[in-house]
Formats: structure tokens, C-alpha cells, sequence
């Protein structure tokens, strides 16, 4: 199974992409509809709302007044965060519910608004970004959806920038070119890089190719990963420089390396009650996660080297003590 994030500012296309993913053979889970629905009439989130506001939020029908809501949490911060920590618990149970219920061999999208500003992208196997310059997003959103293009201009402003987006991402798609130019880009990314790439992670297959040659936007985003996997027993991550730059003579054991992942060693409870060794559980992770484990030998250091699942991104990865 694959795990995908996708995605992008208001009327930047990601709505086109999730249907477009849909029909490929995606199993797309909608953020925002998750969020409508443990909400929901007979819903534990929504007697959990109730508990916390009042009636005073319930329509006569027993639905839940959203606009009733919003005017208690809009200018009150705990009121807010207490609407937070009844939403969104709810909403991860019911992501998991859904993944759980995906084929193992699923590719399964989730799409996000506020993937970036709720820095969920470590999450995912792969963060897909759809992107258009803000004019054209601003003459879609008032052509297509009927907005003012002030109200557009504010949203866009209050959103993730254009920078913070394409940091967290793996593919940053412009969609500006139409709806048929971006159907056509994602038919690619689909059969060139998320079939392989999911096969890969099912399979805990490494792709084969060059090393040590991440940029550092690049090695960012696998580190962010890693850290999600490994936990507190990452005690940190260094991307060394390539061959070449900062290494004369090639003895510091970092060549052909990407990414070196220092491991937390202490006297866990885990370990005096015979539990695994912190690298092993990392490497595991690792293994697991999307990074699989390269051959021993490989380095010629009893085998900590990971390598990467994505067709579209080869790295090489070392696990060792901090």
C-alpha cells in the first residue's frame, strides 16, 4: 500500500487531480468530508460537540448548526482548541478505518487542504502539490465558483505560501496549462512512479540507481520522513556533502551516502527486559516505512545501509549510534 498527500491553495487544481487519481484506481479519502462526516447526526463526535458547546449548535433537526458553531470558536481560542481535540482524533480514527478497509496493493490518496500548514507531510509515502500562479487561481475561483476576487485574494493569503508548499513537495504539479495537461501529467506520475513506487513498498523493494545525490530540499523531506518513523529514537539526521566537496580524501565513510541516521542507544526498558537493540527497531521501521533494507555487504559494513522505495527518488541511507 501507498500512502499519498495531495494537496494546494483554493482553485489550484486539486480537486481536478483528486478525480483524475480516483479514476486511475486511487482509493481517495477526503479530509474535508471526513471531518463532515463524525459529525454527523448519531455520531459520538458530534454528542462530544453537544457536551462541550450546548444545544445551542444542534439545527432542529438534530444536525449540527455550523454556522452556530463557528461564531462560538471563531474569536475564542480554547473554544477552538476544544473543537480541535473532539475533531480531529475523530477524523484520524476514521482516515485509519479507511485505510484499513483499502486492498494491501491500494494506492490510497488522501486529500488535504491544510496538509502543509498542519505538518502532516511526513506522513505520506509521497506529497503531491497541485500549483497554478495566483491570477490564474484567482480568475478560476471567480469564473468557475461565482467569488469575489477579493475574498479569493484573502484566502489565498491565509493559506500555505507558494515556498511552504513546494518545501513538503515530492511532486509539485502546475496545472496551469488546463484540466486535459494536467490529466495527462498524472496518467505519467501514475504509471511511471506510484505504481512501482507502492509495489516497492509492499514488496520492501529498493530501487537500484545513483547515490549521494539528494539536494538538500530533497534530503529534507526523506529526513522528515524518517524522523516520523524512527520517533525519539532519532537523535539526528546529517546529509552529508557529496564525493568531491567537502571530502578530499574520501576516508570519512559518508561516500555514495545520502542521508546518515544517528540512532538513540540507552538503557530503555525495552532493552533490560531483553527487547530489541534501538537500531534494530529503527531499521524496522525504516524497512517498513518505505526504506528497505539494502543487502549486508552492500557497504562493507555488516549491512546498515536502507535504500529507497520511490522510483522517482533513489537515496542511500545509513543507520548507526549517535
Amino acid at each position: 500500500m501507498l500512502l499519498v498527500g495531495l494537496t494546494g491553495g483554493i482553485a489550484s487544481g486539486k480537486s481536478t487531480a483528486a478525480s483524475h487519481l480516483a479514476a486511475l484506481g486511487a482509493v481517495v479519502v477526503d479530509a474535508d468530508r471526513l471531518s463532515r462526516e463524525v459529525l454527523e447526526p448519531g455520531t459520538p463526535g458530534l454528542a462530544a460537540v453537544v457536551r462541550e458547546f450546548g444545544p445551542a449548535v444542534l439545527q432542529e433537526s438534530g444536525a449540527l448548526d455550523r454556522a452556530a458553531l463557528a461564531r462560538l470558536v471563531f474569536s475564542d481560542d480554547d473554544a477552538r482548541s476544544a473543537l480541535e481535540g473532539i475533531v480531529h482524533p475523530a477524523v484520524a480514527r476514521a482516515f485509519e478505518a479507511r485505510v484499513a478497509a483499502a486492498p494491501q496493493d491500494a494506492i490510497v490518496v488522501h486529500d488535504v487542504p491544510l496538509l502543509v500548514e498542519n505538518g502532516l507531510a511526513p506522513r505520506y509515502h509521497l506529497v503531491l502539490v497541485t500549483h497554478a500562479p495566483e491570477a490564474e487561481r484567482v480568475r478560476r475561483a471567480v469564473s468557475e465558483r461565482g467569488m469575489d476576487s477579493e475574498a479569493v485574494e484573502r484566502r489565498i493569503a491565509a493559506q500555505a505560501s507558494d515556498q511552504e508548499r513546494a518545501a513538503v513537495a515530492d511532486v509539485f504539479l502546475d496545472t496551469s496549462a488546463g484540466p486535459a495537461h494536467t490529466r495527462a501529467a498524472l496518467e505519467r506520475l501514475w504509471s511511471e512512479r506510484l505504481v512501482p513506487y507502492e509495489a516497492n513498498v509492499r514488496e520492501r523493494r529498493a530501487v537500484e540507481g545513483d547515490s549521494g545525490r539528494l539536494d538538500p530540499a530533497a534530503a529534507a523531506r526523506l529526513a522528515a520522513r524518517i524522523r516520523h518513523l524512527g520517533g525519539d529514537l532519532v537523535a539526528g539526521i546529517d546529509h552529508p556533502a557529496p564525493p568531491g566537496e567537502d571530502d578530499t580524501d574520501g576516508t570519512d565513510g559518508t561516500d555514495g551516502v545520502d542521508l546518515v541516521v544517528r540512532v538513540v542507544v540507552g538503557v530503555s526498558s525495552a532493552r533490560r527486559a531483553g527487547g530489541p537493540h534501538p537500531v534494530s527497531t529503527v531499521r524496522d521501521r525504516l524497512h517498513e516505512g518505505g526504506f528497505p533494507r539494502l543487502p549486508a555487504g552492500v557497504d562493507g559494513e555488516g549491512g546498515h545501509l536502507h535504500g529507497s522505495a520511490d522510483p522517482g527518488r533513489e537515496a542511500r541511507i545509513r543507520v548507526g549510534t549517535a
